[in-house]
C-alpha cells in the first residue's frame, strides 16, 4: 500500500484570508501607534459586507474601515459590481475594551514584574519540524503554499491577467518505506477567473505558467496528475461566493496537517494571547532542535493557563529520530529559553507591527523568512 499525505493553500483573495489579512493589518496599525495594544480582532465577510468585532485595549486612533478598504483593494477586489469591492462594501466595527476579568490576569503593576505577565488564555500550541525541506517545514505544505503565491504573482503582474483573486492550491506528495518524499502524486489548482476566458487555455496557462515553474521537476513523473478548474467554471468568488471567517484556515496556517495544532487562531490577536505567541515559541524550538541536529523530526508541545506566566506544561517529541538523549534535549531547551508570554514577546520583538506579513501563505516555514520564530540562532550545543 503506497503512502501519501496532502495538503492545501488558498490565496489571499480567498474570503478566510481577507478575514485574517483585515485582522493583522489592524493589529499591526495599533502596535504602530501603541506597542502596549491588547488587541483579539475578528473579522467577517460576505457578499459587499465586512464585519469588525472583538475587543481592543489602547491608545492608539485607527481609522478600521480604512484599514480594511485597504487591504482588500491591495489583494485586488476593486472592480464595483461583482458583489464585493473595497469602495462601496459595507464595514460594520463592533470593538469594545478588553475584559478587565482577563486584564487582571495579564497587567502587572511594576516593571520588575512584567516579566511575570500571565497568559491571556488557557489552551494548548504545538510547533514543529522535519527535514523534509531546507525550510524544515514539511514539503506538502510548502509546496501547496508555492503554488497559490505563484497564481497570486501571475495575476498581479498580469501574466495572466484574466485571473482573479480567489483561488486554492492542493498538492500530495508519495512517500516512501522510509517517510521520505518520493513524488508528488497528484497536483489541484482551482483559480477564480473572468468568464471570457476558455477553460482549456486557463488549463493548460496554469499548468505552464504557475504548476511546471514552480514544482520541482524531479518530483513529478509521467503518472503525476493534474486537476486545474476540475468543475470546469469558477467566476463567482471570494465574499461575493462564500463568507470568510478569521481563523479558519488554521491547517494552511501552520503544517498542512502533517502536525497537530492546538486549535487557537492567531491572526488579529496580539503576543499577549499565548495562542499565538505559544505557537511560534513551540516552532522556534522544534526548529532549532532539528537544525541543531539534535533531532530529524520534533513537535512540540506547550499548556498554559489563563493569568499563569509559566507554562503548565512542555513536551518534546521526536518520533524516534533523537540522535542524543531526549532528557539531554529537554534540559538544553529549559536552559536556553524562556517560555513565559513576556519572554517569548521580549525574544521576538513581537511588540513591532509585524504580523501581517505572515496572515496569508503560513506563519511558518519560507513564507515567514526572517521573522524571529524562524531563526536557528538557539544555543542548544555546549
Amino acid at each position: 500500500m503506497k503512502n501519501y499525505f496532502t495538503s492545501e493553500s488558498v490565496t489571499c483573495g480567498h474570503p478566510d484570508k481577507v478575514c485574517d489579512q483585515i485582522a493583522d493589518k489592524i493589529l499591526d496599525s495599533l502596535l504602530e501607534q501603541d506597542a502596549h495594544s491588547r488587541v483579539a480582532c475578528e473579522v467577517t465577510c460576505a457578499t459587499n459586507s465586512v464585519h469588525i468585532f472583538g475587543e481592543v485595549t489602547t491608545t492608539a486612533k485607527v481609522d478600521y474601515a480604512a484599514v480594511a478598504r485597504n487591504v482588500i483593494k491591495e489583494i485586488g477586489y476593486t472592480t464595483p459590481g461583482q458583489g464585493f469591492d473595497a469602495e462601496s462594501c459595507d464595514i460594520q466595527v463592533d470593538l469594545h475594551e478588553q475584559s478587565p476579568d482577563i486584564a487582571r490576569g495579564i497587567d502587572r503593576a511594576t516593571q520588575s514584574e512584567l516579566m511575570d505577565s500571565g497568559a491571556g488564555d488557557q489552551g494548548i500550541m504545538f510547533g514543529f519540524a522535519c527535514r523534509e525541506t531546507s525550510s524544515l517545514m514539511p514539503l506538502p505544505i510548502e509546496l501547496a503554499h508555492d503554488l497559490a503565491k505563484r497564481l497570486e504573482q501571475v495575476r498581479k503582474s498580469e501574466e495572466l491577467g484574466y485571473l482573479l483573486p480567489d483561488g486554492k492550491t492542493q498538492v500530495t506528495v508519495e512517500y516512501d518505506e522510509n517517510e521520505k518524499p518520493r513524488r508528488i502524486a497528484t497536483v489541484v489548482v482551482s483559480s477564480q477567473h473572468l468568464d471570457t476566458v476558455d477553460t482549456a487555455l486557463l488549463r493548460t496557462d496554469i499548468l505552464n505558467h504557475v504548476i511546471r515553474p514552480t514544482l520541482p521537476a524531479e518530483l513529478i513523473d509521467k503518472d503525476t496528475q493534474f486537476f486545474i478548474n476540475p468543475t470546469g467554471r469558477f467566476v463567482m468568488g471570494g465574499p461575493a461566493a462564500d463568507s470568510g471567517l478569521t481563523g479558519r484556515k488554521l491547517i494552511s496556517d501552520t503544517y498542512g496537517g502533517y502536525a497537530r495544532h492546538g486549535g487557537g487562531a492567531f491572526s488579529g490577536k496580539d503576543a499577549s494571547k499565548v495562542d499565538r505567541s505559544g505557537a511560534y515559541m513551540a516552532r522556534y524550538i522544534a526548529k532549532n532542535v532539528v537544525a541543531a541536529g539534535l533531532a530529524d523530526m520534533c513537535e512540540v508541545q506547550l499548556g498554559y493557563a489563563i493569568g499563569v506566566a509559566e507554562p503548565v506544561s512542555f513536551r518534546i517529541d521526536t518520533f524516534g529520530t533523537a540522535h542524543v538523549k531526549i532528557g539531554d534535549i529537554y534540559e538544553a531547551v529549559l536552559k536556553a529559553v524562556d517560555m513565559r508570554p513576556m519572554g517569548i514577546i521580549t525574544r521576538f520583538g513581537m511588540t513591532a507591527p509585524m504580523f501581517s506579513r505572515v496572515a496569508c501563505y503560513g506563519h511558518f516555514g519560507s513564507n515567514a523568512s526572517g521573522m524571529p520564530w524562524e531563526q536557528t540562532n538557539l544555543p542548544l550545543i555546549n
